[in-house]
């Protein structure tokens, strides 16, 4: 009995095997395409008549039409896909019988150097052929590559659905596409076949740098080129002398870049992306068309050029960008930038893989996404960072460490708010960020109340030197502080960020929180001494890690200072409060020894 009941069980499971694969539509990561289910349906096609197969024609997920094309001619008989070293997939998602077309998916990879594994891949998700005149959110055109780096991963594909997916992760940040370790990538939002010259890119490149080879990610620089669309009225002339079907032209310039640090190199497991730092630069920027970058073996095969609606990018053999090498130096010393803002993860809790999102110089009391306020930018964090504003690039992108707090601040600007997060409650997640939508969801909780704390350069010579306290969240700053009435000089040292690398900086960042620990160390001394108990606050004297020092030594030097300037004031002592502030503002508690 137990036999024949086992027998008919996996009758069925046979059976269904042999009319869909295994992982398909199930609640599994779906990594590959699916293979074929019966091996009557592959038709292979000799292109160039040399006697072996050069396209490879199949279905998938119940009747998807797909062709696998053999760039490398290695291609047999008996294969049941083809290869990810030198080959190209394209599928038919509208089963209009195009390949490549409209609303199609094709994946290609290079192999550069023979070696089996590909440095490059590039994926095509076509739009509508209707969707013109801007940005097609629902279509990518997107180079990854790969540099000094043999890991074989690229970017992440839902073969279930048929679409990209750039941000599918696991955990908070462990995403599936390869923004890990030594990489890069070039990207548009939109079809090649409305692209002028496909050479080039919007995001051209988002730069992924490891400089400890741990497979994770210390530093990233994201380089854009703002394409010019051709309007709907034909208005503008340069677009004249185009292909009418093409209705983006890259304008061959950086105008946007945005650099981010882990200064801890705090990342790892559970935590794969925990940047600290970032500074944004606008303006006219930097030109590229010399950037040019020869791919070898990446034309794909000339006879099978027929099968695509634009065959273009699969002729391409260079790519324009400005690569891992050159783009730090470019951004300092070409760039014409009209401003430089600059934002620091306070209560580092920024697990997005691009970069800390960059609050803007707008109201301090409006929050939420595209509200008008400081996190107007839909993917910044609501509360939590610390933004500062150089309008008019005065400063150059440089920072300094202010004398008041210990912290690195950015040198000319104007202006500044901290939104307090102490608890690190309210972060940005991803909900509703993927796939494309009519509009993004915040997934974060948006505080009612938060302290704020407000920086303003009074003396226009690039350095802070007000500092405004809401620390109750009524939106009324209860106290100011003016460096200059207190006679303490706003200047420091500039450091000239473009003459800095990844370790210097990291440098700096461990020996600015040890200066931060230790004068948090003498204040709790000083503050025995002065009858107030630090006890109090036991739990930030016990940091774990470089990051909990930097916060907990800030605000255990903040607390106790506060704590001694209220026993003064029942005291009715002045002078010992006066004393108190400069020595706080100053960094300076020689005179309390």
């Amino acid at each position: 009995m137990n036999k024949l009941v086992y027998v008919f069980a996996i009758i069925p499971l046979f059976l269904f095997s042999q009319n869909r694969y295994w992982n398909e539509k199930t609640q599994l990561i779906p990594w590959r395409i699916p293979l074929v289910t019966d091996t009557k349906n592959i038709e292979y096609i000799d292109l160039d008549n040399d006697g072996d197969p050069d396209i490879l024609k199949t279905n998938i997920l119940n009747g998807v039409s797909i062709i696998w094309i053999d760039d490398d001619d290695d291609m047999k008989k008996g294969d049941l896909e083809g290869d990810q070293d030198n080959d190209c997939v394209c599928v038919d998602i509208n089963k209009d019988g195009i390949f490549a077309g409209e609303r199609d998916l094709c994946v290609d990879w290079t192999d550069t150097d023979n070696d089996g594994i590909a440095e490059v891949q590039a994926v095509v998700l076509n739009g509508g052929l209707q969707t013109r005149n801007y940005f097609d959110w629902g279509a990518d055109f997107m180079y990854i590559i790969d540099f000094g780096e043999k890991d074989g991963i690229k970017n992440f594909i839902n073969w279930n659905e048929l679409t990209l997916r750039a941000w599918e992760h696991n955990g908070q940040a462990n995403f599936f596409t390869d923004y890990h370790g030594n990489t890069l990538f070039l990207k548009m939002h939109g079809s090649p076949f409305r692209i002028n010259d496909v050479r080039f890119s919007w995001e051209n490149p988002f730069i992924f740098y490891d400089y400890d080879k741990d497979n994770l990610t210390e530093m990233a620089i994201r380089l854009v080129d703002t394409p010019d669309f051709r309007p709907k009225d034909n208005s503008v002339s340069k677009f004249d002398r185009m292909n009418p079907e093409h209705d983006i032209d890259f304008t061959k310039s950086i105008d946007y870049v945005g650099i981010t640090w882990d200064l801890d190199n705090d990342n790892g497991q559970g935590n794969e992306f925990d940047f600290d730092m970032s500074l944004k630069f606008s303006g006219k920027g930097f030109d590229y068309s010399d950037q040019k970058h020869t791919f070898k073996n990446m034309r794909g095969l000339p006879e099978a050029d027929k099968f695509f609606y634009d065959p273009r990018w699969r002729q391409n053999e260079q790519l324009f960008y400005s690569d891992e090498k050159v783009s730090y130096n470019k951004i300092f010393n070409e760039g014409k930038w009209d401003y430089c803002w600059f934002i620091f993860d306070e209560d580092d809790d920024c697990n997005r893989w691009e970069r800390v999102e960059f609050y803007e110089p707008k109201d301090l009391w409006k929050i939420g996404m595209e509200k008008g306020g400081l996190d107007n930018n839909k993917q910044s964090d609501a509360v939590g960072d610390r933004g500062e504003f150089d309008t008019d690039f005065s400063g150059k992108g440089n920072l300094y460490i202010a004398p008041f707090d210990g912290r690195l601040h950015l040198y000319g600007a104007e202006w500044g708010a901290w939104r307090l997060d102490m608890n690190a409650g309210s972060f940005q997640g991803y909900g509703g960020l993927y796939p494309p939508a009519k509009t993004h969801v915040r997934d974060q909780i948006e505080p009612e109340k938060w302290a704020t704390v407000r920086y303003s350069d009074t003396n226009n010579n690039g350095f802070i030197d007000c500092i405004e306290y809401d620390l109750d969240g009524d939106q009324v700053f209860e106290e100011k502080v003016s460096l200059l009435e207190l006679g303490i000089d706003d200047k420091a040292t500039i450091i000239e960020t473009g003459k800095n690398n990844y370790k210097s900086l990291t440098k700096t960042f461990s020996d600015l929180t040890a200066k931060i620990w230790s004068r948090s160390q003498t204040i709790i001394n000083i503050a025995k001494k002065q009858g107030v108990s630090p006890v109090w606050y036991a739990f930030w004297q016990q940091p774990r890690s470089m990051f909990e020092k930097y916060q907990y030594g800030y605000w255990l030097s903040f607390y106790l200072y506060k704590d001694m300037c209220h026993v003064a004031l029942l005291k009715g002592d002045k002078e010992m409060k006066h004393k108190l502030d400069v020595a706080y503002y100053s960094g300076n508690w020689s005179n309390f020894k």
